[in-house]
């Protein structure tokens, strides 16, 4: 008699939008249940991941009974844990992150890989968690405290890997820190293995989408041009088994954002591969002086803003400010929340319905479309360690 086909399963902490779920569930895996503190997210979430179990909620006050009654009685083969990044990213306030209560989430992953009785845990996270420290005057990383706590709970074998996400098709420069954990001791573990070579281009992730023009209110919903190689896979619903989707062929999230003209004038001023830093190296004394009376530029330069993307090369690393650090390539514009989706590898069926497109970052309950999608990890890599995953599980059952 034939034995019945193993379905993969997964549990999805801080689950953000999905781009975990995305990949994993277009690798073969099933998200059984996934718990995530913003709202906005678990409503873009549970909108595309209609079969899910979404608990809304700090993950700290989720309690066993929450999630047992949805998972196998023998446990799950994998859990994820993406806690928050701001911690530990470069990109943050290192002063006050040595005392954020964010940097001892993982904890809650390790507690929720025991509840689970799942088989692996794989943490994500930015590379600077390998350097961080657990306090400012400690020596102790905060990355060989979780190693210890999850050797601790009984996931002794670990495997740690730095992987880009370029070298998975993802049109981004992208490095994240992943540490896998089994429970099996015995188990030989293995990361996804680079596509070392051609990368994916800006230009190929745009091919397809239509220009919007900002200020104008007026969202594009149809398809104008050829497709890339990249972009037909992302409208390729079989690959992601999106087919249970309901979905009308239409682009969504495809809408400009309101610029002032002198916005758009600084815009203007730019050339691919240059940013907000280069306009100010440009114009010195008065020249600059009267850009910024005219409010053409600020008076404080930063770094990560308003850098237009290169048509020929991926994008650099897409955020939560992905809206104020990018300038489309070829218009004087922001990109779209769609462009956004396109460069972290989110299909075009996926539709972020939860939240506003626009929202002040003061508030870590709420979550805009592009926050959503520059703090989600991206479905093609989510993909490349799901069938790592399969692997793994299938060589040592």
């Amino acid at each position: 008699m034939a034995q019945d086909k193993h379905i993969f399963t997964h549990v999805d902490c801080f689950a953000g939008p999905g781009g975990i779920c995305t990949g994993l569930h277009a690798s073969g895996m099933q998200t059984l249940v996934a718990i995530e503190y913003i709202k906005s997210c678990c409503d873009t979430y549970s909108a595309n991941h209609p079969e899910v179990h979404v608990i809304n909620s700090d993950i700290r006050k989720v309690k066993p009974e929450d999630v047992l009654p949805f998972i196998p009685k023998d446990g799950v083969d994998l859990v994820t844990s993406g806690m928050p990044c701001e911690t530990f990213s470069t990109a943050g306030n290192s002063s006050r992150s040595f005392y954020d209560d964010r940097q001892v989430l993982y904890r809650e992953g390790i507690r929720m890989a025991k509840i689970c009785n799942a088989k692996l845990l794989l943490f994500e996270n930015v590379p600077g968690i390998m350097s961080k420290t657990i306090h400012k005057d400690s020596d102790v990383l905060v990355v060989d405290m979780i190693r210890k706590e999850l050797q601790e709970a009984g996931y002794a074998n670990q495997l740690q890997v730095v992987l880009e996400a370029d070298q998975f098709g993802v049109p981004q420069k992208r490095k994240r820190f992943f540490l896998l954990a089994a429970r099996n001791p015995k188990w030989w573990l293995s990361s996804p293995i680079p596509e070392y070579g051609k990368t994916t281009t800006v230009a190929e992730a745009f091919a397809g989408l239509p220009n919007v023009i900002p200020n104008s209110n007026e969202e594009k919903t149809e398809y104008e041009g050829g497709d890339s190689a990249y972009s037909s896979k992302l409208k390729d619903d079989v690959f992601w088994k999106r087919q249970y989707i309901e979905y009308n062929g239409e682009i969504t999230n495809q809408k400009p954002m309101r610029h002032r003209p002198q916005t758009l004038k600084r815009f203007s001023l730019l050339k691919q591969g240059e940013s907000l830093k280069t306009l100010f190296e440009r114009y010195q004394g008065d020249e600059l002086k009267k850009l910024q009376t005219e409010k053409v530029l600020p008076k404080k330069m930063f770094i990560k803003r308003n850098y237009r993307l290169r048509l020929d090369e991926p994008s650099p690393t897409v955020t939560s400010h992905c809206l104020d650090e990018f300038v489309h390539p070829i218009y004087d514009r922001a990109l779209t929340v769609r462009e956004c989706a396109r460069l972290q590898s989110f299909p075009d069926s996926y539709n972020f319905v939860g939240g506003p497109y626009i929202v002040p970052h003061i508030d870590r309950t709420v979550q805009d479309k592009y926050e959503q999608i520059g703090d989600a990890v991206p479905p093609l890599l989510a993909y490349a360690w799901g069938k790592t995953i399969i692997q793994i599980i299938n060589a040592n059952s």
